[in-house]
Protein backbone atom coordinates (compact mmCIF):
# COMPACT_ATOMS: atom_id res chain seq x y z
CA UNK A 1 0.00 0.00 0.00
CA UNK A 2 1.57 3.29 -1.09
CA UNK A 3 0.57 6.72 0.18
CA UNK A 4 1.56 9.98 -1.49
CA UNK A 5 1.83 12.87 0.99
CA UNK A 6 1.54 16.12 -0.93
CA UNK A 7 3.41 18.85 0.99
CA UNK A 8 3.88 22.58 0.32
CA UNK A 9 5.40 25.66 1.94
CA UNK A 10 3.52 26.41 5.16
CA UNK A 11 2.03 22.93 5.65
CA UNK A 12 1.08 22.24 9.29
CA UNK A 13 3.66 19.92 10.91
CA UNK A 14 1.33 17.75 13.00
CA UNK A 15 -1.18 17.52 10.13
CA UNK A 16 1.26 15.38 8.16
CA UNK A 17 3.67 14.10 10.85
CA UNK A 18 0.96 12.40 12.93
CA UNK A 19 -0.57 10.44 10.03
CA UNK A 20 2.91 9.73 8.65
CA UNK A 21 3.79 8.04 11.93
CA UNK A 22 0.54 6.03 11.89
CA UNK A 23 0.92 4.86 8.30
CA UNK A 24 4.62 4.02 8.60
CA UNK A 25 4.07 1.96 11.79
CA UNK A 26 1.22 0.18 9.98
CA UNK A 27 3.66 -0.86 7.24
CA UNK A 28 2.50 1.39 4.41
CA UNK A 29 5.04 2.90 2.04
CA UNK A 30 4.81 6.69 2.45
CA UNK A 31 6.51 9.12 0.11
CA UNK A 32 6.42 12.91 -0.09
CA UNK A 33 5.76 15.09 -3.12
CA UNK A 34 5.80 18.84 -3.61
CA UNK A 35 5.45 21.02 -6.66
CA UNK A 36 9.25 21.10 -6.90
CA UNK A 37 11.96 19.05 -5.21
CA UNK A 38 13.33 22.13 -3.48
CA UNK A 39 13.19 22.20 0.33
CA UNK A 40 9.97 23.59 1.76
CA UNK A 41 9.31 25.16 5.14
CA UNK A 42 6.62 23.76 7.42
CA UNK A 43 5.17 26.40 9.77
CA UNK A 44 8.28 28.51 9.35
CA UNK A 45 10.20 25.99 11.49
CA UNK A 46 10.88 22.64 9.84
CA UNK A 47 12.69 22.23 6.51
CA UNK A 48 11.41 19.28 4.49
CA UNK A 49 13.00 17.91 1.33
CA UNK A 50 10.32 16.11 -0.70
CA UNK A 51 11.08 12.74 -2.26
CA UNK A 52 9.55 13.76 -5.60
CA UNK A 53 8.18 16.70 -7.53
CA UNK A 54 4.90 16.63 -9.40
CA UNK A 55 6.99 16.06 -12.54
CA UNK A 56 8.39 12.69 -11.41
CA UNK A 57 6.13 11.37 -8.63
CA UNK A 58 5.09 7.74 -9.01
CA UNK A 59 1.44 6.69 -8.70
CA UNK A 60 0.09 5.85 -5.25
CA UNK A 61 -2.86 3.94 -3.87
CA UNK A 62 -3.77 6.78 -1.53
CA UNK A 63 -3.32 10.52 -2.00
CA UNK A 64 -3.05 12.55 1.22
CA UNK A 65 -3.07 16.31 1.64
CA UNK A 66 -2.82 18.51 4.72
CA UNK A 67 -3.68 21.92 6.11
CA UNK A 68 -1.67 24.98 6.93
CA UNK A 69 -1.23 27.61 4.22
CA UNK A 70 -3.37 25.42 1.96
CA UNK A 71 -4.00 28.29 -0.48
CA UNK A 72 -0.47 27.64 -1.78
CA UNK A 73 -1.71 24.39 -3.35
CA UNK A 74 -5.45 25.05 -3.67
CA UNK A 75 -4.88 28.21 -5.72
CA UNK A 76 -2.21 26.70 -7.96
CA UNK A 77 -3.86 25.48 -11.20
CA UNK A 78 -0.84 23.34 -12.07
CA UNK A 79 -1.04 21.43 -8.77
CA UNK A 80 -4.82 21.00 -9.05
CA UNK A 81 -4.50 19.68 -12.63
CA UNK A 82 -1.78 17.27 -11.44
CA UNK A 83 -4.05 15.94 -8.66
CA UNK A 84 -6.90 15.52 -11.14
CA UNK A 85 -4.63 13.78 -13.64
CA UNK A 86 -3.82 11.07 -11.07
CA UNK A 87 -7.45 10.32 -10.22
CA UNK A 88 -7.82 7.11 -12.25
CA UNK A 89 -4.73 5.59 -10.60
CA UNK A 90 -5.70 6.72 -7.07
CA UNK A 91 -7.86 4.37 -4.98
CA UNK A 92 -8.65 6.84 -2.22
CA UNK A 93 -8.05 10.29 -0.79
CA UNK A 94 -7.24 11.47 2.73
CA UNK A 95 -7.22 15.06 3.97
CA UNK A 96 -6.40 16.58 7.32
CA UNK A 97 -7.62 19.97 8.47
CA UNK A 98 -7.82 22.57 5.70
CA UNK A 99 -6.24 20.15 3.26
CA UNK A 100 -9.90 19.53 2.41
CA UNK A 101 -9.85 22.82 0.46
CA UNK A 102 -7.28 21.32 -1.92
CA UNK A 103 -9.44 18.25 -2.54
CA UNK A 104 -12.44 20.55 -2.90
CA UNK A 105 -10.69 22.67 -5.53
CA UNK A 106 -9.89 19.46 -7.44
CA UNK A 107 -13.61 18.61 -7.46
CA UNK A 108 -13.20 15.59 -5.20
CA UNK A 109 -15.61 16.73 -2.45
CA UNK A 110 -18.60 17.55 -4.66
CA UNK A 111 -21.85 16.14 -3.22
CA UNK A 112 -20.05 14.46 -0.28
CA UNK A 113 -20.36 14.84 3.49
CA UNK A 114 -17.01 16.15 4.76
CA UNK A 115 -15.29 17.97 7.59
CA UNK A 116 -12.31 20.26 8.18
CA UNK A 117 -10.68 22.45 10.84
CA UNK A 118 -13.35 23.84 13.18
CA UNK A 119 -12.62 27.47 12.28
CA UNK A 120 -12.89 26.70 8.55
CA UNK A 121 -16.26 24.90 8.42
CA UNK A 122 -18.19 27.88 6.96
CA UNK A 123 -15.42 28.69 4.47
CA UNK A 124 -15.32 25.12 3.16
CA UNK A 125 -19.10 25.15 2.78
CA UNK A 126 -18.74 28.30 0.65
CA UNK A 127 -15.87 26.79 -1.35
CA UNK A 128 -17.73 23.54 -2.03
CA UNK A 129 -21.44 24.45 -1.89
CA UNK A 130 -22.64 21.01 -3.02
CA UNK A 131 -20.90 19.33 -0.05
CA UNK A 132 -22.39 18.92 3.41
CA UNK A 133 -19.69 20.17 5.78
CA UNK A 134 -19.99 18.85 9.34
CA UNK A 135 -18.59 20.30 12.53
CA UNK A 136 -17.81 18.46 15.77
CA UNK A 137 -16.74 15.22 14.12
CA UNK A 138 -13.15 13.87 14.08
CA UNK A 139 -13.37 12.41 10.57
CA UNK A 140 -15.85 11.61 7.83
CA UNK A 141 -15.32 8.50 5.68
CA UNK A 142 -17.18 8.56 2.36
CA UNK A 143 -15.65 5.33 1.15
CA UNK A 144 -13.16 6.75 -1.33
CA UNK A 145 -12.57 10.08 0.45
CA UNK A 146 -11.77 10.55 4.13
CA UNK A 147 -11.63 14.10 5.51
CA UNK A 148 -10.62 14.90 9.07
CA UNK A 149 -11.00 17.83 11.41
CA UNK A 150 -7.95 19.83 12.40
CA UNK A 151 -4.44 18.86 13.30
CA UNK A 152 -4.57 15.98 15.85
CA UNK A 153 -7.77 14.63 14.28
CA UNK A 154 -5.56 13.50 11.40
CA UNK A 155 -4.11 10.84 13.69
CA UNK A 156 -7.63 9.52 14.39
CA UNK A 157 -8.49 9.54 10.69
CA UNK A 158 -5.26 7.74 9.85
CA UNK A 159 -5.93 5.10 12.52
CA UNK A 160 -9.44 4.70 11.10
CA UNK A 161 -7.97 4.12 7.63
CA UNK A 162 -5.52 1.56 9.04
CA UNK A 163 -8.45 -0.19 10.76
CA UNK A 164 -10.45 -0.14 7.53
CA UNK A 165 -7.60 -1.61 5.45
CA UNK A 166 -5.79 -3.85 7.94
CA UNK A 167 -8.35 -4.45 10.68
CA UNK A 168 -9.12 -3.00 14.13
CA UNK A 169 -6.33 -4.97 15.84
CA UNK A 170 -3.71 -3.39 13.57
CA UNK A 171 -5.00 0.12 14.34
CA UNK A 172 -5.08 -0.60 18.09
CA UNK A 173 -1.52 -1.91 17.93
CA UNK A 174 -0.31 1.25 16.13
CA UNK A 175 -2.12 3.51 18.64
CA UNK A 176 -0.58 1.59 21.53
CA UNK A 177 2.89 1.71 19.98
CA UNK A 178 2.54 5.49 19.56
CA UNK A 179 1.21 5.79 23.14
CA UNK A 180 -1.79 7.57 21.63
CA UNK A 181 -4.40 6.87 24.30
CA UNK A 182 -6.89 9.28 22.77
CA UNK A 183 -7.79 6.80 20.01
CA UNK A 184 -11.39 5.64 20.25
CA UNK A 185 -12.43 3.40 17.35
CA UNK A 186 -15.48 4.56 15.39
CA UNK A 187 -15.45 8.12 16.80
CA UNK A 188 -15.91 9.56 13.33
CA UNK A 189 -18.68 9.23 10.78
CA UNK A 190 -18.72 6.53 8.12
CA UNK A 191 -21.10 7.25 5.23
CA UNK A 192 -22.57 4.07 3.75
CA UNK A 193 -23.42 4.32 0.05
Amino acid sequence: MTICFYLYDGVEILDFAGPMEVFSYAGFKVFTVSKKKAPLLSQGILKVIPDYSIADAPPADIFAVFGGDDEVAANDPEVIRWIQSRDKATSSYFSVCTGAFILGKAGLLDHLTVTTFHKSIANLQKAVPSAKVLEKVRYVDNGRVITTAGISAGIDGALHLVSKLKGPAAAAMVAQHMEYDKYVPEQGMVIVH
